[in-house]
């Protein structure tokens, strides 16, 4: 009798740190900067939803510390460190996902959808399904240390971040 997949049979809070890390795709899309754009001209206030009226818009712009071509963190251990607004999924803050995009691999199996067929995981650990199926960052971004982001963002507006299949 085959064994079924640690990520069929264990809620996302009940896997180890481990199959926790293997669930990330690592498509890259967590590394782009993004922003609430709003109807509304009141001081912004931070929320762990998204309210009536805002969107949340994605750029190609990338963190300086994405391999480009993986679409892995060259820092990884050292990643809060070095930028501490970098996004870190935990179990413990997962049910504010809404800002990580559809095709994340945590966000679609918290909301029921699992896996990809383009997932490595299902693909003995290659991911040239998910680059070939245009869901990684690879060969789309620009580093953020090399563009001026508070007066070019604009310039960097991107909606391939939002593509999902299957």
């Amino acid at each position: 009798m085959t064994k079924r997949p640690f990520w069929l049979s264990t809620s996302l809070e009940n896997m180890t740190q481990q199959q926790w890390e293997s669930i990330c795709d690592g498509c890259g899309k967590c590394c782009l900067h993004s922003f609430i754009d709003s109807d509304e001209d009141e001081e912004f206030e931070s929320t762990d939803f998204l309210r009536e009226g805002e969107e949340l818009i994605y750029t190609s712009l990338v963190c300086q510390y994405i391999d480009e071509h993986t679409c892995g963190c060259t820092r990884y251990e050292q990643r809060q460190q070095l930028v501490p607004s970098c996004v870190k999924l935990t179990k413990e803050n997962l049910k504010d996902i809404f800002f990580m995009p559809q095709s994340c691999s945590y966000r679609r199996l918290y909301e029921g959808r699992g896996l990809a067929s383009w997932h490595p995981l299902l693909n003995e650990g290659d991911k040239t399904k998910m680059h070939q199926a245009g869901i990684s960052a690879k060969g789309r971004v620009t580093k953020d240390n090399i563009v001026n982001i508070e007066s070019d963002f604009e310039d960097y507006i991107a909606d391939w971040p939002q593509f999902d299949c299957d």
